[in-house]
């Protein structure tokens, strides 16, 4: 559960980032050529002031580019 850093109202949780008119969502990635995508982002909306956050979820992926750059 996610609060807002503005209202602290609960959020609405794993909504999709688009591109306007594309239905391709954003994707995060290593730099590079050919690298394969790690995660989607993934936004959270406040549905009392509006406030959106955008997150991916930890997967092993990140972790291992986490402990790479350690």
């Amino acid at each position: 559960m996610r609060k807002c850093l503005r209202c602290e109202a609960q959020m609405v949780e794993d909504l999709a980032v688009m591109v306007t008119n594309k239905p391709i969502g954003i994707e995060v990635r290593e730099q590079g050529m050919f690298k394969m995508p790690l995660e989607k982002i993934k936004c959270a909306v406040c549905p009392q002031c509006g406030y959106v956050e955008t997150y991916v979820e930890v997967s092993h992926f990140i972790k291992k580019l986490a402990e790479k750059d350690s």
